[in-house]
């Protein structure tokens, strides 16, 4: 078995003495809401559950929350899982996955949640990376039997269906098996620094990689997420994003627990749906795609037919945003825009209203946090460190303009992937490599701009291109639902820019030439403009929804070339 990388004594010493580790953990977080609000919602289905899970939508008070994963964790004891065990979870957001985040955490199990997109192939590689004991999943999925394939998957481990072999919507669990659940928690050692989860890497440029947390590492991400949002105790929170990684677990599951929140699941994201709970369920806050809030943004009709005067702010992120879009929703609509940069193994930023106060700035700049000199309010700015540095020499940069590759260090960062050697995914002096290039920017230059992956940067003859600042002008088009850049071979230069465009209208599709027109017209600089372009039904998207970069020249297209 692929032993789990551990945090180091002289680490969990180091941050718990500066408060921001602790002995909490995700159930504890449960038993003290379950304590002092135990009537109070917890969780609650969307509303089309039965159409796709074929069972009906659920609502939990934190009282019966807590009984349904004491009911599920005394089950798993049952059947043989446990302190040692490692669970491989399948499941879209229901009520379920989040009882079987709670029970994992309740008996000391390793939960590795995986996107309900992924078949035999994905699963079979990953639960051998992660040396799984146990299959979680569910009969019915969209017509799909997602235990059935994970039995094809892993034929040498247990395949548990939710509502047959276990039931976590159970009455309370009998006194023997409370005593038994109660023993075995017991006999955990240091259970918030204990690994709580394995999520996976997007996986845009090979095989996802397994990323393991703690509970303390996932309420620092949790706490920097509600401090940028502005959470509330007790408020409503929304999420449209799977719990699979950073976005939805540490922005929601976790900081709905510590705050006791409402967490109200959608999934997969449907627009008029996930309008129509914003406004039913009195949402306080969410997270959307940058897509859906550019659609509401120019259609204010469609914002209008919505009663949204509980909703306080909109969280965004994953790719640069529009600045008209911000406009709009803060002058017309009265919403603030929060844009959050984040990933599994715990980069944590976030620009605000308050941090980066112009549209244009928010945009597509982040504060450099845990920066020495450079000062931001909030506990996120104190509990981590980031710096840039030259990405083949490791020279730190720190000069206006500079570009380089973002490193992070701090309480929401892991200690090293699974299974992998782990020496040049940190710095020598331990920042976590993140792969991300970013600018040293700003008229203060206090703040990081995102320019691209290392790895997906374009080099046109010597000259360093950035695909997602292309991607970001093209999508303002207004003949351009989706578009993305990427690299050409060309025996000249060594690479070229290609241009794969969706357009908003199928009767219309802009010209190559009208698209380079575009773009000179918005400033952009005549060596990156695109010298081909191919029109696509739709980007390739990975589970997480981030643009597949290395897959778009495999797609079908039609073709149009610069002479």
């Amino acid at each position: 078995m692929i032993e789990l990388p551990k945090s180091r004594p002289s680490r969990i010493q180091a941050l718990t003495e500066k408060g921001h580790w602790g002995s909490a953990t995700l159930h504890s977080l449960l038993s003290h809401q379950a304590k002092n609000q135990p009537g109070a919602l917890a969780v609650a289905d969307q509303p089309n559950k039965e159409s796709l899970v074929g069972a009906p939508s659920v609502r939990l008070s934190f009282k019966e929350l807590d009984i349904a994963s004491d009911a599920l964790a005394a089950q798993l004891l049952e059947k043989g899982a446990g302190a040692e065990s490692r669970l491989l979870v399948q499941l879209p957001n229901i009520v379920e996955l989040v009882v079987c985040f709670y029970a994992s955490s309740k008996i000391g199990a390793v939960i590795s949640p995986l996107p309900v997109q992924y078949g035999t192939h994905e699963i079979s590689s990953l639960g051998a990376t992660l040396s799984a004991t146990h299959f979680i999943g569910c009969q019915f999925f969209r017509g799909q039997n997602l235990s059935e394939i994970a039995g094809k998957a892993l034929p040498n481990i247990p395949i548990w269906s939710l509502g047959s072999e276990l039931e976590c919507l159970a009455t309370a669990i009998g006194l023997a098996s409370k005593e038994r659940l109660r023993f075995h928690q017991e006999q955990l050692t240091d259970p918030a620094n204990r690994i709580l989860t394995v999520c996976w890497t997007s996986g845009t440029t090979g095989t996802p990689k397994g990323v393991p947390r703690s509970a303390n590492m996932w309420i620092a991400t949790a706490r920097a997420t509600a401090e940028a949002g502005g959470y509330q105790p007790c408020e409503r929170l929304l999420n449209p994003f799977p719990l699979v990684n950073m976005a939805a677990i540490g922005g929601f599951l976790f900081a709905a627990a510590e705050l006791g929140c409402a967490l109200i699941l959608h999934h997969p994201l449907d627009p008029a749906l996930f309008l129509q709970q914003m406004q039913e369920e009195q949402i306080h806050f969410t997270i959307a795609p940058p897509p859906l809030l550019n659609q509401l943004a120019s259609k204010p009709e469609m914002w209008r037919a919505f009663d949204f005067s509980t909703l306080r702010a909109v969280g965004s992120g994953s790719a640069p945003l529009s600045p008209d879009m911000i406009k709009t929703f803060e002058r017309d609509y009265g919403k603030p825009i929060i844009n959050f940069y984040g990933s599994n193994e715990g980069l944590a930023l976030f620009a605000t209203p308050e941090t980066a106060p112009t549209s244009e700035l928010r945009a597509t700049h982040f504060p450099r946090f845990g920066v020495t000199g450079i000062e931001w309010p909030g506990r996120a700015a104190q509990m981590v460190r980031s710096k840039i540095i030259d990405p083949d020499t490791e020279d730190e940069l720190e000069e206006p303009g500079a570009i380089g590759e973002l490193c992070f260090a701090g309480a929401t960062v892991f200690d090293g992937y699974l299974g992998t050697a782990n020496e040049t995914v940190f710095t020598k002096d331990g920042y976590f490599r993140s792969g991300d290039l970013v600018e040293i920017s700003g008229q203060a230059p206090h703040y990081y701009r995102i320019v691209g992956r290392c790895k997906d940067i374009i080099n046109r003859g010597g000259m360093k291109i950035s695909p997602t600042e292309i991607d970001a002008l093209m999508e303002a088009h207004p003949e351009i639902a989706e578009a993305a850049v990427c690299a050409y071979p060309c025996a000249e230069l060594g690479e070229r820019v290609c241009a794969y465009v969706v357009t908003a209208n199928e009767e219309f599709a802009p010209s190559l030439k009208a698209l380079c027109d575009y773009l000179l017209e918005r400033g952009l600089a005549k060596f990156k403009l695109p010298e081909r372009i191919h029109y696509l039904s739709a980007l390739p998207r990975n589970p997480m929804g981030k643009v597949v970069r290395t897959t778009l020249h495999t797609f079908p297209t039609t073709l149009e070339e610069n002479s």
